[in-house]
């Protein structure tokens, strides 16, 4: 079983996830932002991945400390359960089409961290509702601090890009939807290798 769970507690956050890369696309993760819900949702959908756990955090001072630590967190499962990433693809890339937007996502685990985010957000909060009717919203320059707190615990190279679009909710949804499968590509089993290493270094550093 390619699973993996890791636990971060820190004075500004507590957050514990349970990752299942050949899962089935469920998602039960306690989460109290509710377009960041969406998004984890999306993202377990698309790449087939179980997750499962709880993100709590400091939202009295912003959302940044807990979407960028959950980022720390599920780049460190992916880490764990890849292990020595023997027998998988190790790349993969995929075009996710959303209305207007137009979003591609790129990875390779490779065993260096490095994102390339080219989103084209406005930097302007999306405003919702809290299931209790007070006004809430997601902070959307948390978006990259995400993906660069992902790429960094994961050891992957990621690219996103808005190639056309309008909507920030549709750019950052298209970009998860296109990650997750980029990502789901990356990590399967590729039945042709064999269980070797996918690196001619004969290791992935």
């Amino acid at each position: 079983m390619r699973t993996a769970k890791i636990e971060r507690t820190t004075g500004e956050t507590q957050i514990s996830l349970e990752l299942n890369l050949d899962g089935s696309g469920k998602c039960s993760v306690e989460n109290p932002i509710g377009f960041f819900d969406h998004m984890l949702r999306s993202f377990c959908k698309h790449g087939l991945f179980d997750l499962s756990g709880s993100i709590k955090g400091d939202l009295n001072v912003d959302q940044h400390h807990l979407i960028e630590d959950t980022g720390i967190v599920l780049g460190a499962c992916f880490n764990k359960a890849l292990g020595d990433c023997a027998g998988i693809f190790r790349s993969g890339s995929f075009i996710y089409p959303m209305d207007e937007t137009l979003a591609q996502a790129a990875v390779d685990f490779g065993g260096r961290p490095f994102l390339v985010c080219n989103a084209g957000l406005s930097g302007i909060p999306l405003v919702s509702l809290n299931a209790n009717g007070v006004e809430a919203s997601f902070q959307t320059d948390c978006f990259e601090d995400f993906w660069q707190a992902f790429v960094n615990s994961a050891q992957c190279n990621l690219h996103l890009d808005i190639i056309r679009g309008r909507s920030d909710h549709h750019k950052m949804e298209g970009l998860f939807k296109a990650a997750a499968r980029a990502i789901r590509s990356a990590v399967e089993i590729d039945p042709r290798r064999n269980g070797s290493i996918p690196s001619t270094k004969g290791v992935i550093v």
